[in-house]
């Protein structure tokens, strides 16, 4: 994420935030501007609107911000991974949910410096124990000349930043590849992920970020992806939307081992329920929803808390008849209505709703909720390691008490942050809204966040994997900014797509004569600058030559310019009817082949045989104008209806041979990468 403001953080003098302040200076931000070091006071980061006074996850954000956040985070997933498990134990330690002894079960990486090591070093350095143990990373950090400031900044052992740079940095040892740390318990061919979306909608780039995380470790770990349909609620169920799934997860490149429905399992679902009302661990509620709402807020017990298995039983077949009775009352699992966690609070596990489903038609007139039925699939078949964001982390305990209470095997829930992207809404009901009302061409417009859009606007899959590897499987919740990812899918777009020229006529096009004497020719030139075997293409040259005028405008009378992709040329005279350029007149300098301070353009030739081609270009800004939208503000108010906007052109004849490939973009004048 590139955070386009200025960083400032408070903090206390006398306490300093040491991993916040290293990694200021490590990321090469201003400490000076960005800390306000005050005796007392408490540190916090206010990121638009929301404090923050945890000093590892500032410096989180910290590394997320700087250039060299790759270096910070880590190059490859595997130290990514790894330095965002010792940054969540460091976390722990400073929230004072963990000892800081707990951090002798970390493994530093060897290497250049990184996040991981301004943590372990915040915590180490006044620990004589831990700084024993972690004298390799102590050494690394002191000894980086970057960090003088830093050290200075919050007075960290000066002799020893002395003594460090002459001195050799102790031998870390190497990191033990093998071991994953993400996954706790997992083995080699063991470990079984699911992947289960609801079908009520396409998928967004935040259902890839889940869906190709759990293809990564099925994939490391030689296990199974399962991909299941959670169709527990029958009102949203759609067998179109479930094929579209399965199409965009085609285009992802994501084939699971099993494919799965939560419908599979609805009689063992109704089994486990009623189970749960014969021994009294479940009961069937009449409380109007309002007055459930209350109670469950005052942490009062309904009721129908104390109802017998016989009474619950009698209703419960009312639920499961539909009749009118039944369609008053829900079934709640006795948890803990005291409890601080409001989802302990005795949660819902059944509803009557006599509606048609997309599979199982009118046979059910009662159906599961997901937080019962997620646990409960989880373990029958086969998870192993129950992939959520944080954004379930009041859940974890439910899921792990209906395991207990039914006596199933407990899964492994691991958690990660969900995907939040600037200027984007990703609510399905948000994103139906543009789609019904016809603000978007479709699902699959560029400017929504589908996998189907972004994909049209030219994001590679292979773009996309690495935005999410980078990201990995923290659990630090941000606002990622899109020039992130197109900035990784440049990546992978620029070794490979061919180039083309197509020249902007919204302003009239320069013709350039030239004074030689030469007939109109056809040449073959590289489709790619840097790589032959992408292929070539025909230009055409001849004594015409179009320009644009923001390319006329930057030459000059007597100067040699680089016509790309054919040679120098040196500009005699420069004809303007006011601001406008007229005309070039203009000489080949073919011999000349210095091409090192020259202007370049690109052009296409004026020729007979070589016909221009009508191109139309769509340029696309930000459907949200605004970069993050707070919960009390209407989205609706930020709505950018001027967000597309089309260019006419004109593109060299070998764009006649163009044919649609999926996944690339080809490119015009201006290289375009979405």
């Amino acid at each position: 994420m590139v955070i386009q403001r200025q960083l400032v953080l408070q903090g206390d003098s006398k306490s300093a935030p040491y991993a916040s302040i290293l990694t200021l200076a490590a990321g090469g931000h201003s400490i000076e501007k960005s800390i306000l070091l005050k005796e007392g006071q408490a540190l916090n980061l206010n990121l638009d609107g929301e404090r923050i006074s945890n000093d590892i996850t500032i410096s989180r954000i910290i590394a997320q911000s700087s250039k060299n956040s790759n270096e910070l985070l880590g190059g490859s997933f595997n130290d990514f991974a790894q330095i965002d498990e010792i940054l969540n134990i460091a976390e722990d330690i400073l929230s004072g949910s963990a000892a800081p002894q707990t951090l002798n079960s970390v493994q530093p990486l060897s290497g250049p410096l990184n996040l991981a090591d301004l943590a372990i070093f915040s915590i180490a350095h006044n620990n004589s124990d831990l700084k024993k143990k972690f004298s390799g990373v102590i050494e690394k950090v002191l000894g980086d000349s970057r960090l003088g400031i830093a050290h200075n900044t919050v007075g960290i052992y000066k002799v020893e930043v002395a003594q460090s740079q002459t001195q050799k940095p102790t031998k870390e040892k190497k990191k033990d590849e093998g071991k994953f740390v993400e996954l706790p318990g997992a083995e080699k061919g063991k470990v079984v992920v699911r992947f289960p979306p609801e079908a009520s909608g396409y998928l967004h780039i935040g259902h890839a970020k889940a869906a190709l995380l759990n293809q990564y470790y099925q994939q490391e770990f030689d296990g199974q992806l399962i991909m299941r349909f959670d169709d527990t609620n029958p009102a949203k169920e759609n067998a179109h939307f479930e094929q579209v799934i399965k199409e965009d997860l085609k285009l992802l490149n994501i084939i699971p081992d099993r494919w799965t429905h939560s419908s599979d399992h609805f009689e063992l679902l109704l089994e486990m329920c009623e189970k749960l009302l014969k021994e009294g661990k479940a009961y069937v509620d009449d409380t109007d929803t309002e007055t459930m709402r209350n109670e469950r807020e005052a942490r009062q017990d309904s009721k129908n808390r104390n109802n017998t298995p016989e009474v619950n039983l009698k209703l419960w077949n009312e639920m499961k008849e539909g009749t009118t009775k039944g369609l008053t009352c829900c079934v709640r699992i006795k948890i803990d209505m005291k409890s601080n966690n409001g989802a302990m609070r005795d949660p819902t596990i059944y509803r009557c709703k006599p509606e048609e489903h997309v599979r199982t038609g009118l046979k059910y007139k009662v159906y599961p909720t997901y937080d019962f039925t997620c646990p409960i699939v989880d373990s029958i078949e086969g998870v192993t390691h129950a992939l959520r964001t944080t954004e379930y982390h009041d859940r974890d305990d439910q899921y792990y008490f209906i395991c207990d209470a039914l006596g199933l095997r407990r899964p492994y829930i691991w958690e990660y942050a969900r995907l939040n992207m600037t200027n984007t809404v990703m609510s399905k009901r948000k994103l139906t809204w543009f789609v019904d009302e016809g603000h978007v061409e479709g699902w699959d417009d560029p400017r929504l966040p589908t996998v189907r859009g972004v994909m049209r606007r030219g994001l590679t899959v292979e773009g996309l994997k690495q935005f999410i590897v980078a990201q990995g499987g923290s659990r630090s919740v941000v606002m990622m900014e899109w020039d992130k990812i197109w900035a990784f899918n440049k990546k992978v777009v620029d070794p490979v797509a061919p180039r083309y020229t197509a020249l902007d006529t919204s302003s009239p096009l320069v013709v350039v004569e030239l004074t030689d004497k030469l007939n109109d020719e056809v040449s073959s030139v590289a489709l790619h600058p840097k790589d032959s075997s992408i292929g070539n293409k025909e230009i055409h040259r001849g004594k015409q030559i179009l320009l644009e005028q923001i390319d006329a405008a930057t030459l000059k009378e007597g100067e040699t310019v680089t016509f790309v992709n054919w040679g120098n040329i040196k500009i005699n005279k420069i004809t303007k009817k006011a601001n406008v350029i007229t005309g070039i007149n203009a000489t080949l300098e073919l011999d000349n082949k210095d091409y090192k301070k020259t202007t370049k353009v690109t052009w296409i030739g004026q020729t007979k045989n070589g016909s221009t081609i009508p191109v139309v270009t769509a340029d696309y800004d930000h459907i949200i104008s605004k970069a993050i939208i707070g919960k009390d503000e209407d989205w609706k108010q930020f709505i950018n209806f001027d967000s597309v906007k089309y260019t006419k052109m004109v593109g060299e004849p070998a764009i006649r041979n163009l044919r649609k490939r999926r996944n690339y973009s080809t490119s015009t004048k201006r290289i375009l990468y979405c």
